[in-house]
């Protein structure tokens, strides 16, 4: 049997969550403010050089939080026998903040774009009376709009459901014999082998189907997201508990981060001189891809494994915090665009919105009232003498067990 980590000391994943979930909302906010990328709302404000930070990031930000999903879901499916009840648990936590979400949360979001659009008259209670009826809309309103109802920046949330159901229906083979020596091979890559091969098949995928299958966050036609994501779930799932993988990721981490920084710094160039090599741009962003992940990895396993006093906080929170912010930035931006305030203080203040009214929501609202905890995937609240000690809290979100 390999070496395990027990289960109370996943602090490192437990605080790279939350991290990655904080990272998303600092990106959604560059999204109002990056010139030439289209979103729901675009500042007069925009800049040009956002595309460059916003590019580092984006290659691998959202392949992160699969990854450490799949981790999770591996704490998740040792304590369940069967998988239809694990699907149905998983259903629970993520379908039914999903279908809240795309009728309440994101609501003011697709307003405010058919509005910018100049698709519907002023109005959110008319908006609304509409909405929930799913239209019909002009073409074009807002991002969904074809389907009459929108779920925005919630599509993660029926990929994760439809990751989880899948890998939940394949646990009797993945723990069977031929499983789990496709398991030790994975978890016994060291070294190089360690940061090329499992990057094989996300080149492969990015050589042959992106060109063909441009993201679209539609869960019936994502033809490349749909791969990519499954595999470094699947990769998160069998990573789990073995020490000697999260071992030599932590003793590879200053390598895997210089080699992400050259491979990074190569692709940048080969965009900036307009070279016409969209192979040998694929196969840098793809192994830039890879190696961030095993960096961050690495770093987080080395320096965060620790018991930070913020994580119980933290853990409960970040599942409102993904539904709520990026309406809250609409919002924001909204509120703040008539004031002209300017391309440093506008983005602070918005920044200062959002965060503020998250924690707001979240901490004043969202934690304390027991029928809406499910909405936005929290356990109903322990009455008081049902609480446990403190402890260790799962890594994955929605989860709440």
């Amino acid at each position: 049997m390999p070496p395990t980590i027990p289960e109370h000391r996943r602090h490192d994943i437990d605080a790279l969550r939350a991290l990655a979930f904080g990272l998303l909302i600092l990106y959604h906010l560059g999204m109002y403010y990056v010139a030439g990328w289209p979103w729901h709302l675009k500042s007069p404000y925009a800049a040009e050089w956002l595309r460059w930070p916003m590019q580092f990031v984006n290659i691998w930000r959202m392949d992160l939080v699969f990854v450490v999903s799949g981790v999770a879901f591996g704490f998740l499916s040792k304590g369940s026998a069967s998988p239809w009840r694990l699907i149905g648990q998983r259903a629970w936590r993520l379908l039914l903040p999903l279908v809240f979400g795309m009728y309440v949360v994101v609501s003011y979001q697709a307003y405010a774009q058919a509005l910018d659009n100049g698709a519907i008259a002023p109005g959110f209670l008319a908006f609304m009376q509409r909405y929930l009826v799913r239209g019909p809309w002009p073409r074009d309103a807002f991002a969904g709009s074809d389907f009459g109802i929108t779920w925005m920046h919630l599509w993660y949330l029926p990929y994760l459901f439809v990751y989880s159901a899948v890998l939940a229906l394949l646990l009797p083979w993945l723990r069977g014999a031929a499983g789990q020596r496709l398991a030790s091979a994975f978890t016994g890559l060291r070294g190089w082998k360690l940061l090329l091969l499992p990057a094989l098949p996300l080149l492969l995928y990015t050589l042959v189907l992106a060109p063909r299958f441009p993201a679209t966050h539609d869960l019936l036609h994502d033809g490349y997201l749909h791969p990519l994501y499954f595999t470094v779930f699947a990769y998160g799932y069998r990573m789990g508990t073995n020490a000697g993988l999260w071992a030599e990721l932590a003793r590879l981490r200053r390598v895997s981060l210089a080699l992400a920084v050259a491979l990074v710094a190569l692709y940048f160039a080969l965009r900036a001189v307009h070279l016409d090599l969209p192979w040998l741009a694929l196969t840098l962003r793809t192994l830039y891809l890879w190696s961030a992940l095993a960096a961050v990895l690495g770093f987080a396993h080395q320096h965060l494994n620790r018991p930070w006093p913020w994580l119980d906080w933290a853990n409960e929170s970040v599942y409102p915090w993904y539904m709520l912010h990026q309406t809250l930035i609409v919002a924001g931006a909204v509120l703040l665009a008539p004031y002209q305030l300017g391309p440093l203080l506008e983005p602070a203040m918005l920044l200062a919105f959002t965060v503020g009214g998250c924690w707001l929501l979240t901490d004043g609202l969202i934690r304390r009232v027991r029928w809406i905890r499910p909405l936005f995937g929290l356990k109903p609240a322990a009455r008081p003498a049902q609480r446990k000690p403190a402890g260790p809290v799962p890594v994955y979100l929605g989860s709440g067990e």
